[in-house]
């Protein structure tokens, strides 16, 4: 599918969001650079503050601990402050992980209709749409669950593989180093970054 035939601007005003607000944080490493962390701070860090966590996710010293603080940032970015929010939620992502993908689409988007500033919503929706191969849709839902959360890796690789899967190569090598920078030990996204290498070797001869 070519990107011409794709309404990119919530993807763009997403990519320029989260860069924009990590040109610091890019320049020293992390996401969300904290005073402290690293290496045996993930049981220290807050597990309500997801600015703690965060900056312990990109100081962790090994993966086995970056995926400790994982599972503390996916629980609480799985909750929306609302018990039937969250149960659609649920019920959403088991539909996905059973295969169900129109159930899925119609949890979660009575959960976007109802809750249209729960980030997790949207970036659950875009997973479905794309399982759904509708790429178009699933764009637009990670562009506004970016524009809520900026710091959600997960929506930044799902954004990085959709664009690398339509030839836009600058911009998922973007993204799969916006992961890195919050998320160093991720391995999807180091992976990622280096199938592309060649390519954009290629483009700069």
């Amino acid at each position: 599918m070519s990107l011409a035939y794709l309404n990119l601007k919530p993807v763009v005003a997403a990519i320029a969001l989260w860069a924009g607000c990590s040109v610091a944080a890019w320049g020293q490493g992390g996401a969300v650079p904290m005073p402290g962390t690293g290496a045996g701070e993930a049981a220290a860090a807050d597990l309500t503050d997801e600015a703690a966590l965060l900056g312990a996710l990109a100081g962790a010293g090994d993966p086995a601990e970056a995926r400790h603080l994982e599972r503390q940032l996916q629980a609480l970015w799985s909750r929306s402050g609302s018990a039937s929010m969250d149960l659609l939620l649920k019920r959403g992502r088991e539909a996905l992980e059973n295969g169900e993908t129109q159930a899925a689409i119609e949890h979660l988007t009575a959960l976007t209709d109802h809750a249209p500033d729960f980030a997790e919503g949207w970036y659950l929706r875009a997973s479905a749409y794309y399982e759904a191969g509708l790429v178009g849709p699933a764009l637009a839902d990670l562009g506004r669950a970016l524009t809520l959360n900026p710091n959600n890796y997960e929506a930044i690789f799902g954004l990085g593989s959709i664009l690398e899967s339509l030839d836009d190569i600058d911009r998922a090598e973007a993204a799969y180093a916006r992961v890195l920078a919050i998320h160093p030990h991720n391995e999807d996204a180091a992976r990622a970054l280096e199938r592309l290498e060649p390519r954009m070797r290629g483009k700069s001869l």
